[in-house]
């Protein structure tokens, strides 16, 4: 939808006035280089392939970070084009891939390309459906916006040369006007009613104050000056150092410092009351856009709601059978306050904790040859979630390496407040964040070398959360559980995938209240109550996402059964795995299909075969 101006017209010359602005508009570089390709006579898999090249590269030019973060140079000195225009003409610009792809001749391209040109096209629809809603104007919050992304864009750029340095330099001098455009799209949001709940704002200023700190040697912006190789003469080492250090006292700090004016002073104050998105303008469609995009199936959020009821009540039998194979004499309330509040589960220092976490990480990487034909080649590294955003951050994330720039994965895991770590979740979670999880899925998704760009790197929720959390059930095959209180643990994160479709589907479209939810989670698990406040609030922030975990795991277990049920002596747990992850993330329609039809060659040699 485009953005009329304000002018004082009648509705009828308003309209005339913008079709004729729209007639006129010339088109951009990248419309006109879509066009050209359009026009162009090239063989349609060659054009099929130059589309996916110009839209991968156009990407990486609009969204800077996103370079950063796949290794690609010469883009690492900017960020994103936050301006209301440029997100307009992004939208606008949504129409030009596709209209090319319109000129390809799906029926002329060979099987692996018309899947890509399958996945592209399906991507662009939603794209367009999607621009519709507000979410640009939801540009922070406690788990996302400048606060977060630039420490974050900054800690995985290169640092090897005084290039690196200068790139990190010139991106830091840029900071102020990221800072400034996000402010107005949280103005925007404002003045439509459309902002994140108050309530989960509460962290937000404390955050930005935490990435102003006057200090550059207790900045965490300025942790690569602090850190810098060897290799690097002491005389450009210094330059670089002060003029970082001039770059953070000038020109960032006082920008975070008036964001964190506004934000105290207008923008907590003003935000919303209520915390469901059907709350919002247009918000029950968005959220159901929402659960759709996220699951990658058409389910309803009443449909998803009633799947979680049931999956919640079927992990609770099984978590009862495990507490009394514990011995424990007491209610299952009770036991999940033993759980909570004894010190045995808890470590009492950082250290300790973070070297648990590498322990089962290195205990689980001999496993994987059992399970997996195909390995990646991508190292990775446990490591402590940023002091700067611990506090609000979900227990743990996976971030993802880069085979060309030299960077490594990382599990993150958070360390604030110990006594809400316990010792019990770690095995799942580890499997869950590092390996067989995100890293082994996401590591050997960006090493399918004959696949274009947008595959390597794209990510279907479903899939890659789906993944996720089956890799935690591996577990159990590769003899993890055995303690009950382990086991006990992967139940608890089983169960609070579950909880997630109730609870997330009831307050954004059911006007579940955020106390209900809260109330909700700690009845049907034993997770801490730290832990389930910061899910809710992510839940409240981040309306639909969480769905895809549950209603992903499941539908890979039900292909691995239907695999076991018709291959019989000839299945292959490897195999199945190594052709699960085969073509990346896949939407779970896609996946199904592919899966069946691999499972019917395994059985008989031909595709499509009873």
């Amino acid at each position: 939808m485009f953005r009329f101006n304000s002018i004082r017209f009648a509705l009828a010359t308003t309209l005339f006035f913008a079709f004729c602005s729209l007639s006129a508009r010339a088109d951009t570089d990248f419309e006109t280089a879509c066009a050209r390709l359009s026009a162009g006579t090239d063989p349609d898999a060659a054009k099929l392939a130059a589309l996916f090249k110009l839209r991968w590269d156009y990407l990486l030019k609009e969204h800077p970070e996103e370079a950063t973060y796949v290794g690609q140079g010469g883009l690492q000195d900017r960020w994103t084009d936050e301006s209301w225009d440029a997100i307009e003409r992004r939208k606008r610009e949504l129409q030009a891939p596709l209209k090319v792809l319109q000129t390809i001749r799906r029926e002329k391209l060979g099987a692996a390309d018309q899947l890509n040109y399958d996945l592209f096209e399906r991507d662009l629809k939603q794209g367009i459906e999607g621009a519709r809603f507000k979410d640009d104007y939801l540009a922070i919050s406690q788990l996302s916006g400048v606060q977060q992304e630039v420490p974050q864009s900054l800690e995985m750029m290169p640092r090897a040369t005084v290039a690196d340095y200068e790139a990190i330099v010139r991106r830091l001098a840029r900071v102020p006007a990221l800072v400034e455009q996000t402010q107005a799209l949280l103005q925007k949001g404002l003045e439509s009613g459309v902002t994140p709940p108050r309530i989960t704002l509460r962290d937000v200023p404390k955050q930005v104050e935490d990435v102003a700190v006057a200090d550059p040697a207790k900045n965490p912006l300025m942790r690569a000056f602090n850190e810098m190789p060897a290799g690097i003469a002491s005389s450009e080492r210094e330059r670089l150092q002060r003029e970082a250090a001039m770059t953070l006292t000038n020109n960032v700090l006082p920008a975070f410092r008036q964001l964190h004016q506004f934000l105290t002073a207008k923008y907590l104050p003003g935000a919303r009351e209520s915390i469901g998105c059907s709350e919002l303008p247009d918000g029950k469609e968005w959220y159901a856009f929402n659960a759709r995009r996220s699951t990658t199936t058409t389910l309803t959020p009443g449909q998803i709601h009633q799947l979680g009821l049931s999956e919640v009540k079927r992990i609770r039998a099984e978590m009862d059978k495990v507490i009394a194979e514990t011995g424990f004499k007491g209610s299952f309330e009770e036991f999940g306050n033993f759980l909570r509040t004894d010190p045995k589960f808890f470590f009492s220092d950082t250290d300790s904790l973070l070297r648990a976490y590498r322990d089962i990480a290195k205990r689980i990487d001999p496993e994987l040859i059992h399970f997996f034909g195909k390995l990646p080649r991508l190292p990775y590294g446990v490591v402590p979630v940023p002091a700067y955003m611990e506090k609000s951050q979900t227990t743990a994330y996976y971030q993802g390496g880069s085979l060309k720039s030299g960077r490594p994965g990382y599990f993150f895991a958070n360390t604030y407040d110990l006594k809400t770590r316990p010792k019990w979740e770690m095995v799942p979670l580890t499997m869950h964040e590092a390996v067989p999880g995100h890293h082994l899925q996401i590591s050997l998704a960006q090493e399918l070398d004959e696949m274009p760009e947008f595959r390597k790197h794209g990510s279907y929720t479903a899939f890659v959360e789906g993944w996720g959390l089956y890799a935690e059930s591996l577990g159990e095959d590769m003899g993890f559980y055995k303690d009950p209180y382990d086991k006990y643990g992967r139940l608890t994160y089983e169960m609070w995938r579950a909880i997630r479709l109730v609870v997330d589907t009831g307050m954004h479209s059911m006007g579940w209240s955020r106390q209900q939810a809260i109330d909700y989670f700690k009845a049907n698990s034993s997770k801490t109550e730290h832990d389930i406040v910061v899910e809710i609030d992510r839940y409240i922030v981040w309306p639909g996402q969480a769905l895809a975990y549950k209603i992903g795991e499941l539908k890979i277990k039900e292909l691995r059964t239907y695999a076991k049920k018709e291959l019989g002596e000839k299945f292959n747990i490897r195999a199945f795995h190594d052709e699960l992850l085969s073509n990346g993330a896949l939407p779970l329609d896609v996946l199904e299909k592919r899966m069946k039809d691999w499972v019917a060659i395994q059985r008989t040699g031909n595709p499509g075969v009873p």
